[in-house]
């Protein structure tokens, strides 16, 4: 057991994995909140940092973070601002555990300052990973952190892996000839083709399983999701892309399967409840409470399995190249996908032109090593112009 009361940081506690994250401590007094962060939901930080009573709260918005100060004038938590003060709070000698949260490439520097540090880091940032996964796993091992995955189907995995390292490599997957990644399918999986394009924002963002923030609700139902997982589970667990299968599963009980030499399948199943894993994360390598109900096996339908339709989800299909392709391709794919969807949340793209975006953005890609941040951060910049060059011309069509 982990002594009493360690001191949880949590990157972006105002999103679903955040509040999620302050449920499930709010269960445990073995858990206090360190630092709270967010960009700028003024509101919510202040109502959250009433509750838990943080050392600190970080607003990246300098506007917002003096309006928070004013709100919290009379309580012990000190309010910072800015992308460093993410970095500050993440590396901080204190904060025992880090859950990483923040939605997209903004959460990249403030994860790895935490892997850095080496803390306990919880990641439900899977875009560090994309973006990153090659120099963010040499930090992992360089700073002995513990990388525990978050994102129900990585965390499904490593409970499916053999052995109990924080984050299984090497020798350990000698025994495993493939991994099975589930996705749900998304509230589009058998709508027509022809109705993609109009598609809202409100009807991509209504999962039929999972309660989730609009971005990745979006991604959900391009299938971009999975891609984006795809590259991270062969980052994180150092798979080849060959021993990786996509499964769609509509009813999302089953997370994910590793599949052995010996034909045994090993698999993880829960309510679909992003409290399971974060406790799993939280309390590894016991286990805790999570607040989230049993699963009823009995009382669910019948659990299907099909394979994904790539004409219909080309997003998958792009994930899958960019982790083929490696280097900063994932990067490109990323920056991208994050544009496109936000453009679609303004009105401003349609649903079936997110792929389209997508696409062109990976055709004209200079695919160089990921060898740095810099690149990186290049890499990223550069992707996001295009993609923005591309959607400017799609609307003038």
């Amino acid at each position: 057991m982990k002594s009493a009361n360690t001191a949880v940081t949590i990157l972006g506690s105002t999103g679903s994995i955040g509040e999620s994250t302050l449920d499930v401590i709010g269960q445990h007094p073995r858990y206090r909140v360190f630092a709270l962060t967010a960009y700028r939901s003024v509101q919510k930080l202040f109502e959250q940092c009433l509750q838990y009573q943080p050392q600190y709260a970080v607003l990246v918005d300098e506007a917002a973070a003096q309006k928070l100060a004013r709100l919290l004038a009379d309580s012990d938590t000190r309010v910072l601002s800015g992308r460093d003060s993410l970095k500050t709070v993440a590396a901080h000698v204190e904060a025992g555990i880090v859950m990483a949260a923040i939605v997209g490439a903004a959460g990249l520097d403030s994860t790895l300052a935490a892997v850095n540090s080496g803390k306990k880091v919880l990641l439900a940032n899977k875009e560090s990973l994309v973006m990153a996964g090659e120099l963010f796993m040499q930090s992992v091992s360089r700073s002995g952190a513990e990388l525990l995955p978050i994102d129900s189907e990585h965390n499904a995995i490593f409970q499916c892996l053999p052995g109990n390292g924080s984050i299984k490599t090497g020798a350990d997957l000698a025994t495993v000839r493939k991994v099975i990644l589930t996705a749900s399918g998304g509230p589009f999986l058998d709508l027509p083709l022809e109705a993609f394009a109009a598609i809202t924002p409100d009807q991509a963002c209504n999962h039929p399983r999972w309660e989730m923030g609009r971005k990745i609700s979006v991604d959900s139902a391009t299938l971009m999701n999975k891609g984006l997982e795809y590259i991270e589970a062969c980052v994180l667990f150092g798979l080849k892309c060959s021993q990786l299968e996509v499964l769609i599963h509509p009813q999302s009980i089953v997370h994910s399967m590793v599949e052995y030499n010996d034909g045994s399948v090993i698999a993880q199943l829960a309510a679909p409840d992003m409290r399971i894993p974060i406790a799993y994360g939280l309390a590894w390598p016991d286990r805790i409470s999570s607040g989230a109900s049993m699963l009823d096996l009995a009382a669910e339908q019948t659990l299907e399995f099909r394979k994904p339709d790539l004409q219909r989800f080309p997003c998958l299909q792009l994930g899958m190249e960019a982790a083929a392709q490696g280097g900063t391709a994932p990067t490109w794919l990323n920056a991208a996908n994050e544009v496109a969807v936000q453009a679609f949340l303004d009105n401003r793209l349609a649903f079936n032109q997110i792929p389209d975006i997508n696409a062109a953005v990976m055709s004209k890609i200079p695919c160089e090593a990921a060898l740095s941040l810099d690149i990186i951060h290049k890499a990223d910049k550069e992707a996001r112009l295009l993609a923005n060059e591309l959607i400017v011309k799609a609307n003038h069509h």
